[in-house]
């Protein structure tokens, strides 16, 4: 008999990955259009747990409005012998993974970014109802994880109750990174790797190390180091780390294996520090992305709960489809919170005296991890809207980045006059970029781009004028 007979909708892997168009949709809880979301995981005593208790805070699915998007929250509290604080962070990214076991029930993102969406054909199928959502879960739970012994779970979707949760649950997340700060990479021979979200980006493997939190922020390398012993076989697994090729870049060649055998050979190199060359993949439930801005040369930062553009023009939407899939892509990097606050940020390419753009509440929230010789000269949404305002911001408020301006500018020597020639179609491509053929002004000629990698610092395209003033 299978457990999920009393379920009105197929349970079950195969939904892994299954993406919800806001067309298909009955109703959204929680994601971009919502302020307070939240999911949490507290481990308790075993007399404060009733087991199989489903409780449900607010108006039920069924009470919902179709199309609507609700603030809402999952609490879930679990007890067993054998259950400590430290798994609280890992149980609760299990949640992801359930959740997308439900035929027509989206999850995406983490503790307080959630987003979920139920389809409207496992709606019409009879899943409409928060009680058949926890029965899932509590099933998939104990199956999966049996060291939890009783587990009841909450769901919250009275908008004031929701709100008081989320503040708790914010000051728990932040308590708890703050356990894990202090540790340094150099000083454990074992890193740890997530592979939970490969549904959503098969070639992504997340590499957690003491100093470079989980890309969705949800788990620390102790979070790692306690699911990979409770749970050997499951998606959070010990990498040897080896021996460290590149300890500015953070290469190292146990990351390399390991990731290499994850992706199945899709992605043979990763620089842990870095987001040039080999950059750590990203999924898409990384909290925010750190994005190079050419014109001035260093990194811009913008996270998931932003609702504007980008000082480039770009809003996270778009930034986060250049960033997620499991790709390497130079310059577009998926990070956690967390791992701003720790000093390999973005090692090799300079750290904080690299970022010059960054949300004014993020700023807020990671400002004591900052140089104090950078801060009020990083600009947020607050001083500059678009390049040309980034960069008088920038050299009125003297930052670091922009003495790199003076000592890569090149001089400049241009031929006054070039001979127009045919050239053939050449084989090239720009990884990343969809580009069928680029037309080039002015010079008779187009390039198709197919197949090959081009890196440059700056691309500079002029119309020259050809002799005899033709």
């Amino acid at each position: 008999m299978s457990m999920f007979e009393d379920i009105p909708v197929d349970v079950g892997v195969v939904y892994e990955g299954e993406r919800i168009r806001r067309r298909e949709m009955y109703v959204e809880l929680g994601g971009p259009r919502v302020q307070y979301k939240f999911e949490l995981v507290r481990v308790k005593k075993p007399e404060e747990v009733e087991d199989g208790k489903i409780t449900i805070v607010g108006p039920d699915l069924k009470d919902l409005e179709e199309g609507k998007s609700y603030p809402f929250g999952i609490y879930i509290e679990v007890a067993g012998k054998q259950l400590e604080e430290d798994l609280e962070g890992v149980i609760e990214r299990r949640i992801h993974e359930y959740c997308n076991y439900i035929e027509g029930f989206m999850h995406l993102n983490q503790r307080y970014d959630i987003w979920l969406r139920l389809s409207k054909k496992s709606y019409k199928k009879g899943l409409n109802s928060f009680m058949y959502i926890g029965k899932v879960l509590q099933r998939l739970f104990k199956s999966e994880l049996p060291i939890i012994e009783k587990i009841q779970i909450t769901f919250f979707t009275d908008p004031e109750k929701v709100k008081e949760m989320y503040e708790k649950a914010l000051k728990i997340y932040e308590a708890r990174d703050a356990r894990a700060r202090g540790l340094k990479d150099e000083e454990v021979d074992t890193f740890y790797g997530c592979s939970l979200c490969q549904s959503f980006a098969p070639t992504h493997v997340c590499v957690i190390t003491p100093q470079r939190y989980s890309n969705c922020g949800a788990i620390s390398w102790f979070d790692g180091r306690a699911a990979a012993r409770v749970d050997p076989k499951g998606p959070l697994f010990a990498i040897k780390k080896g021996e460290c090729l590149d300890p500015v870049k953070g290469e190292y060649t146990g990351v390399n294996e390991a990731v290499k055998e994850k992706s199945l050979g899709a992605i043979t190199r990763v620089w842990l520090y870095t987001a040039f060359g080999y950059p750590h993949t990203s999924c898409g439930c990384f909290e925010a992305i750190a994005f190079y801005i050419p014109e001035v040369d260093g990194f811009g930062i913008v996270h998931r709960g932003f609702k504007g553009v980008t000082v480039n023009g770009l809003p996270f939407s778009t930034l986060a489809d250049s960033t997620a899939g499991g790709r390497q892509i130079d310059g577009f990097h998926g990070i956690s919170i967390e791992y701003m606050r720790s000093p390999k940020f973005l090692q090799a390419d300079g750290g904080w005296h690299r970022v010059v753009w960054v949300p004014s509440e993020v700023l807020e929230r990671v400002k004591d991890f900052i140089p104090k010789e950078l801060i009020g000269k990083i600009a947020t949404e607050k001083d500059a809207t678009n390049i040309e305002e980034l960069k008088k911001f920038l050299i009125e408020k003297g930052h670091p980045i922009v003495e790199r301006w003076k000592e890569e500018a090149p001089e400049e020597k241009e031929e006054e006059v070039v001979e127009e020639k045919e050239i053939p179609e050449l084989p090239l491509t720009i990884e990343g970029v969809p580009v069928a053929g680029v037309p080039m002004a002015g010079g008779g000629f187009k390039i198709i781009l197919k197949n090959v990698k081009i890196k440059a610092k700056k691309a500079i395209i002029r119309r020259i004028e050809k002799s005899g003033g033709k």
